[in-house]
């Protein structure tokens, strides 16, 4: 047994020294016919950026690249401004070469069939195509589709009015495509081709080969389905990087879920960002949330080495989703960013919302609203330049539909009734938003902000637990605290009858919501 041990080790060592020696070899050329051929009359662009998940070189003048290559690579084009590469059928950017010679270990879902001996050229077809600076692109958080059913719940409440948003130039879902069947990796990606643009996919914890055993291969379905975990690219004047940052499993324990980053991550991220100027816009996509709770959620050292990367870059933003919330973080010198310019971090809202949980509504589809009060939605993000404007769309509601209000719908003279409390979620806001009520038209005055579980998300988890009949669908998860949430009071010195409310709040883009309600005042009953 021993001996065989050492034999197979020995093999693989052979293996890798020899894999590991290769060069990658290639031309980026443009293919004005667009057939993915490199024809004669077609020749290489120079200053292309290539790189092998580690290193960045950049083409010459007849558009070749070297670069080294292991058993265990993926050798991609860092896509330029102004040009496309080619989309398969599900409208996948095609800007990458898997070079896995035995290919991936056997695992529970199928990872990358042997790719064999590496070719002697390795071609790289880009196309030009008009890129304004200012764009429009779609994102969205946790698709994460269970089956069928819930294939369908995605269908119809995110895809198809998605599908309304005009000009988009392509789309990112951060992570958790589906819930670990990665047997529906085929499903999702046709479903979300009918958006007809170009899409780019974050790898989510949920998203693993978690029977792999070893960090460097919980992407191996990840991979043959969507292409490399992490790689960048450019569109007008910005600059995308999307990274895989779960860390599975957890090298404290060998179990469970770490978020951080690989030196392999580091060497990219520092070799890609010497091709981007400082005060260009760069968008970071990763799928868990950078905020640190505890010693459990993100490897500090790995944020602060993230963020010492990035000094001097002053139009950063990073996307995150994981947390089926929707929330704004922001980070200082205090928490390791070093620049002047505060870090935002957009935490987005799931697809799923809570799971596709929740009463099921008129579309048929499930309500699922998730545990902060935030209805299940989608976003869309403006793009000028190096600034940006993010925009979050509730599903089945009109695009100014922001603020979530809860209050007491009638209360009584009597005195002792006489108080209520007004809540707003505003899905977009944080501590710094400006929120502010009226009653009957009076004086704009300031709400009080708090952090606490939105009542109106309480009020919905007791109407299943008072049930005595079980509802369709699925009872919604435990409520989250809210990190945008205010409340005034509501009293009861008016005259009877019906009283307007307004709450109008404003976003960090100078955009003004007000959503519009009323309360009434009856004499009272008790007698």
């Amino acid at each position: 047994m021993i001996k065989k041990l050492l034999w197979v080790v020995l093999l693989l060592l052979v293996q890798s020294k020899l894999y590991a020696q290769e060069k990658a070899i290639g031309i980026v050329y443009e293919d004005k016919n667009v057939n993915n051929i490199k024809d004669k009359a077609e020749g290489g662009i120079k200053g292309v950026a290539v790189s092998n998940g580690s290193e960045v070189v950049l083409t010459d003048e007849r558009g070749r690249y070297e670069l080294p290559i292991g058993k265990d690579d993926i050798i991609f084009v860092i896509k330029p401004s102004g040009y496309q590469v080619g989309l398969n059928a599900d409208n996948l950017p095609q800007s990458y070469y898997i070079h896995k010679p035995l290919g991936s270990p056997k695992s529970k879902f199928k990872g990358v069939a042997p790719t064999g001996k590496l070719p002697k050229s390795i071609n790289f077809a880009l196309h030009k195509q008009v890129e304004n600076d200012d764009f429009k692109i779609l994102v969205m958080g946790d698709p994460q589709v269970l089956d069928k059913r819930e294939l369908e719940y995605y269908n119809k409440s995110i895809l198809s009015e998605a599908a309304q948003v005009k000009d988009i130039a392509f789309g990112i879902s951060l992570g958790d495509m589906v819930q670990e069947d990665l047997g529906l990796n085929g499903d999702y990606k046709k479903l979300t081709s009918n958006l007809h643009v170009p899409w780019y996919n974050v790898l989510g914890n949920h998203d693993m080969n978690t029977d792999s055993g070893i960090d460097s291969l919980h992407d191996e379905t990840f991979e043959a389905d969507f292409g490399p975990a992490s790689y960048s690219f450019n569109y007008g004047k910005a600059h995308f990087i999307i990274l895989d940052n779960n860390v599975f499993p957890d090298p404290r324990g060998g179990k469970g879920l770490w978020a951080g980053y690989t030196k392999k991550q580091f060497r990219f991220i520092e070799n890609d960002l010497k091709q981007v100027k400082k005060d260009q816009l760069v968008i970071i996509a990763n799928h868990i949330q950078m905020n640190i709770v505890n010693e459990n959620s993100f490897r500090k050292e790995d944020r602060q080495q993230l963020f010492n990367l990035f000094k001097g870059y002053t139009n950063v933003l990073v996307l995150s989703a994981h947390t089926h919330n929707n929330q704004q973080f922001f980070y200082t010198k205090e928490d390791g960013w070093p620049n002047e310019t505060r870090l935002h971090e957009y935490n987005v809202g799931a697809a799923c919302g809570n799971w596709y949980s929740g009463k099921i509504n008129e579309r048929g589809v499930a309500e699922s609203t998730m545990s902060d009060g935030t209805p299940v939605g989608f976003v869309t993000m403006q793009i000028s330049g190096n600034k940006y404007k993010a925009d979050y769309k509730v599903s089945g509601k009109p695009e100014d539909y922001q603020i979530g209000l809860f209050h007491r719908k009638v209360m009584a003279t009597i005195w002792w009734e006489g108080r209520g409390r007004l809540y707003a979620n505003f899905f977009m806001g944080h501590k710094g938003s400006k929120v502010e009520y009226r009653i009957d038209n009076e004086n704009w005055k300031p709400m009080r902000y708090i952090v606490e579980p939105d009542p109106a998300y309480i009020a919905e988890l007791y109407r299943w637990d008072t049930a005595d009949i079980l509802f369709p669908g699925r009872r919604p998860t435990e409520p989250a605290n809210c990190t945008h949430l205010w409340w005034a009071q509501l009293t009861n010195d008016r005259p009877l009858g019906t009283h307007s409310i307004e709450v109008r709040a404003k976003d960090d883009y100078g955009q003004t919501f007000v959503q519009k309600s009323s309360f009434r005042i009856e004499e009272s009953k008790y007698k």
